[in-house]
């Protein structure tokens, strides 16, 4: 497909009128709209704009280049909208944009318009060629300009920096969330400089239309170090003991000389890997690994943290009327206080959690079709009160269930093609999701939950520091999941049968998760990204406030090292505080109850010491991070 079969006169504005970003983005979606490429105007307005809210799509050199792949498209097209004075568009390099292309992709699979995309992108990285577009007096010029240009680039475009060099060879790959311009502008410029620079180089480029010129794995061993300029996550496992320069994409656009000189010198960190390589075969492909599973994870992880970070405060500022303030029939209620309780807990934000969590890692497998099939199965674990790990259960679950939806209608005619995300995947997902979480996965939960109940029940009370030890732990398990509450309902049980040593035990192992992983991420800080970091400090204030949900997104994260580092500090502090014979009359943790127990100095060392066991076994067992660019 050529690129002037998606770029018409009647998706040419050769005047735009405004100069703010907003209203330039406004001005092109209207075009596309009167040439009738668009089924819901607002619907991809809105994509665009969170588009760029994720970085600017001013790349530099005068141009901008907004774009969207949504089924609010009617038709894959492209707008270009000219000013002369200049658009304030938040470039990369501070200057007005004057040539700004609207690209407007339409979602589903075989999308050859992607091919012209690229291309597009691509020749805008040429100087002799924006110079002409800015010249242009007529719609029919910009189409003959580009028509030029578009033919020379098809005979070139398998055409690579490949000239035999004593450097030795380098490899890259690029990668934006959308996969439409900055991939490819990133490639050819790295490309371009790499010519000039009479360096062999390879890129490989994770677009819409999938991974293309795939990095082989003899190519992998011989090469001198390796670029990846992306903003998603792309299979790296592949890397491990290379030099790794890991940069956003809009690097490659606007640094490639710098990115080649720094690694022809491998100037980079060698890359660690994760445990699980994930190797390349002979033609490039990659295989599976553990990479995959990551990336889904940490979508799900990521959009989850506001909700634990937000919900999670408020829950903690409500305590400050008192543990009962949120309760009408409680002399200590506050109106305020049950305010702050239900936006932050169970009815808002912390009732969202989970179902939050599943929701973007179908998402993260099956694209937009499967956050809806996966935003339900997690629904549905939070009512089953499966905890975090139904959740991920869930959101797996509900991801292949689309992507095999997704094969099984590949061959519907394209006239039908528009059902795809609007009913077929929305309706099967949902409904394939529900029942295997109903029929399959919560009863087996639902009886984990009721067996581990019924142990601790028949243990009694005869060995107060092993009992402690199990309740702690068992509080750091699932971290709100179906242990950790047998755990806490067994200590309430206790409570009404005039007990009050277990649930000593429960309340500091549900304090030292958040407050062992605020610890290590303040005195471990090369183990932590800037955002783990930034999380860790309102761990403190979850961990105080008995909060145990705050380490929920660094055991998803890192399960295999955060959880038995939490597991163990937990068991510790609680067994710690029957060592100590504390007891807690009150039904939850916290600052604000321990001024209620038999020996608070105790039971807070119990909590400091098991917190501190926390901290160090995660100092010892994480890896430092890459420091960020």
């Amino acid at each position: 497909m050529k690129i002037t079969e998606l770029l018409t006169k009647q998706t040419i504005k050769l005047n735009l009128e405004s100069s703010q970003k907003e209203n330039v983005i406004d001005e092109l979606v209207t075009v596309l709209d009167q040439a009738g490429k668009l089924s819901d105007k607002a619907g991809y307005k809105a994509a665009v704009i969170n588009r760029e809210k994720q970085s600017s799509t001013g790349i530099g050199e005068g141009i901008a280049i907004p774009h969207a792949k949504t089924a609010s498209v009617k038709e894959p097209a492209i707008a270009f909208g000219r000013s002369t004075a200049g658009v304030d568009y938040e470039s990369l390099d501070g200057q007005p944009s004057h040539l700004v292309f609207m690209i407007a992709a339409t979602e589903g699979a075989n999308n050859t318009h992607l091919e012209a995309l690229s291309r597009l992108s691509t020749l805008l990285m040429r100087e002799e060629i924006r110079k002409k577009l800015l010249n242009a007096g007529t719609e029919e010029e910009i189409i003959d300009i580009i028509n030029q240009h578009d033919k020379d680039d098809e005979d070139e475009q398998a055409e690579e920096s490949r000239t035999p060099s004593a450097k030795g060879k380098i490899l890259a790959v690029t990668a934006c969330p959308t996969g439409i311009a900055h991939t490819f502008m990133a490639a050819d410029a790295l490309k371009e400089k790499a010519k000039e620079l009479g360096v062999d180089i390879k890129v490989e480029t994770n677009g819409s239309g999938g991974i293309k010129n795939a990095l082989t794995a003899q190519e992998i061993e011989d090469a001198v170090a390796i670029i990846v300029a992306a903003d998603k996550q792309v299979e790296m496992d592949r890397f491990a003991g290379k030099h790794v320069i890991e940069v956003p994409v809009t690097a490659g656009i606007r640094r490639p000389k710098e990115l080649i000189e720094k690694a022809l010198k491998q100037d980079a960190p060698v890359y660690k890997g994760t445990g699980g390589k994930a190797a390349a075969n002979d033609d490039g492909a990659a295989k599976g690994g553990v990479s995959g599973f990551y990336k889904h994870l940490m979508s799900g992880v990521s959009n989850m943290l506001p909700f634990v970070v937000g919900g999670g405060i408020l829950i903690a500022i409500s305590f400050f009327w008192g543990i009962k303030s949120a309760d009408p029939t409680h002399p200590s209620y506050n109106e305020f206080a049950a305010t702050l309780m239900n936006i932050g807990g169970g009815t808002g934000a912390f009732g969202l959690i989970v179902a939050v969590l599943a929701g973007f890692i179908a998402m993260s497998i099956a694209d937009r079709p499967g956050f809806a099939p996966g935003m339900i199965g997690g629904f549905m674990a939070t009512q089953a009160q499966a905890g975090f790990l139904g959740g991920l259960i869930a959101g797996f679950l509900a991801g292949y269930i689309v992507i095999l939806l997704k094969k099984m209608f590949a061959g519907l005619p394209q006239t039908l093609e528009g059902l795809k995300p609007v009913l077929i995947y929305p309706l099967l997902g949902i409904f394939l999701t529900g029942v295997l979480m109903h029929y399959v996965i919560n009863p087996p939960v639902k009886m984990i939950m009721d067996g581990m109940t019924n142990w601790l029940e028949a243990l009694g009370t005869g060995n107060l520091v092993l009992m402690g030890i199990i309740l702690g732990g068992m509080m750091a398990v699932d971290m709100g999941g179906p242990i950790n509450k047998a755990a806490f309902t067994f200590g309430i049980a206790m409570i009404a049968a005039g007990n009050f040593g277990p649930h000593a035990a429960i309340m500091a192992g549900g304090m030292v998760p958040p407050l062992g992983i605020a610890l290590a991420t303040t005195f471990f800080r090369n183990k932590f990204s800037k955002r783990d970091r930034e999380a860790g400090i309102t761990c403190y204030f979850m961990g105080a406030s008995f909060i145990t949900e705050g380490a929920i997104p660094f055991a998803a994260a890192d399960p295999a090292r955060v959880l038995p580092a939490c597991i163990i500090g937990s068991a510790v502090g609680g067994g710690l505080s029957q060592l100590f014979n504390v007891t807690l009359p009150a039904p939850h943790g916290g600052l604000f109850v321990i001024f209620t127990t038999n020996h608070a100095f105790l039971y807070v060392l119990s909590i400091l010491i098991g917190s501190v066991v926390t901290a160090l076994i995660l100092g010892i067992l994480k890896k430092p991070v890459p420091k960020e660019a």
